[in-house]
């Protein structure tokens, strides 16, 4: 892999003072795939840090089929012509995303709101001009596209949930891999789609949800949140609903998740929040990443003397690094991770390490997908997902065999 990003686009608004950057890190079959951010703090060089995190997870399960790339706009998504400046953002670099270079939803971007504007512009969902022309994989974009907007799990989209469940799961995994008591306190850092589907998991995990970080403060109740509540209630853009607070709740600072009393920490909005000026601060003893690149390499050597185990980013999240390979799995075209999961009499082999989401496309709507068309009839689509999660978690139990990456096997 190139160690410098393969391209960078620079973008001004010429209606307000937005500023926004694309950077496709590498291509592979002249396709990447990665979100697209909106927030005031947004720089070209978080832009390009992304976008290479994106690039290193592809490499990291061998994709044959897409690079990173990574896009973000410094605004404000509250705003209320945030929509507005989004569309100009996709519009004026539609000629790439035409080309291959797929970006969807993150922070303070909703993937319906790009796949609606992308729609608008007449471009759907970004393919390669050799996607588009191939039939089976069009129709996997087709069937990709019904997904995202039909299928649910657990009061989520599907495309919302798959990256909390994965987080929960490695979380449990790592828990458990250390011996750890049951019904541990959790404290997460962000309540939007990561967030909030992370710690519903955790909670049906039988986990206790202590603590809630996000915009405006941190939520804290020693004998655990009611998780179903705040779920709920959650406003748009991933805030708590404070009028879902009951009264023995704490409502402190956000800056104060840091340093909350819990067993299991897990930051899961913005990258570097955990540094040098307050990695000592943590008493979590496990710290599992949800967002990309949360801790930065000076706090890495802190929790390493302090004895706090992390599991990394690059591995909790890993199995939705091929997310905008989605079509490409539901076309049942062979990818690079293989996994063998049998129920009765289905098996589905050469599947990529996005099998959560993704092949719970092929499983539930694709007909030239493995085993697709072949799925006993006892299987209702509920219980279809259900055996897809339980093969995403699968998947979550070997990655996290390599989870005593913790510690001192931790590369700094």
């Amino acid at each position: 892999m190139a160690n410098k990003p393969y391209v960078v686009v620079e973008w001004n608004d010429t209606e307000t003072d937005a500023k926004g950057w694309m950077c496709a890190y590498n291509f592979v079959g002249h396709y990447c795939g990665g979100g697209t951010r909106m927030h005031p703090t947004v720089t070209k060089e978080e832009v390009i840090r992304l976008a290479t995190t994106m690039g290193y997870k592809y490499k990291a399960c061998e994709s044959q089929t897409t690079g990173g790339c990574k896009a973000g706009i410094a605004y404000d998504y509250k705003a209320p012509d945030a929509l507005d400046v989004l569309k100009r953002f996709l519009t004026a670099t539609a000629p790439y995303i035409n080309a291959g270079v797929s970006i969807g939803g993150d922070l303070g971007v909703d993937y319906s709101d790009v796949l609606r504007i992308l729609d608008e512009l007449g471009i759907g969902i970004p393919q390669t001009k050799a996607m588009k022309e191939d039939p089976d994989i069009h129709q996997g974009i087709v069937n990709h596209d019904r997904a995202e907007k039909e299928l649910t799990y657990d009061g989520f989209k599907m495309y919302d949930m798959i990256t909390g469940y994965g987080v929960a799961a490695a979380a449990d995994e790592a828990w458990k891999l250390k011996g750890g008591k049951e019904g541990a306190s959790v404290v997460i850092q962000g309540f939007g789609c990561v967030g909030a589907s992370c710690v519903n998991s955790l909670y049906n995990m039988g986990y206790k949800v202590v603590g809630i970080a996000d915009v405006n403060g941190l939520v804290y109740c020693k004998d655990g949140l009611n998780i179903p509540k705040l779920v709920e209630t959650r406003l748009p853009k991933g805030e708590l609903n404070r009028e879902a607070f009951e009264d023995n709740y704490e409502v402190l600072p956000n800056t104060e998740w840091i340093s909350a009393d819990c067993d299991i920490l897990i930051p899961a909005a913005l990258e570097d929040v955990i540094n040098k000026d307050n990695a000592d601060k943590i008493k979590a003893s496990l710290l599992v990443e949800a967002a990309n690149i949360p801790t930065t390499p000076e706090a890495d050597e802190i929790l390493q003397k302090k004895g706090v185990d992390v599991a990394v980013d690059l591995e909790t999240v890993l199995v939705v690094a091929t997310g905008f390979a989605t079509g490409l799995v539901a076309s049942g075209r062979k990818l690079d991770f293989f996994v063998v999961f049998t129920f009765d009499t289905v098996v589905l082999d050469t599947v990529d390490f996005g099998v959560g989401f993704f092949v719970t496309t092929a499983l539930l709507f694709c007909s030239v997908a493995p085993c697709a068309t072949e799925a006993p009839p006892m299987f209702t689509p509920k219980n279809k997902v259900a055996i897809i999660i339980n093969c995403n978690r699968f998947v979550f139990i070997v990655i996290s065999l390599s989870v005593k990456y913790l510690n001192a096997h931790r590369p700094i």
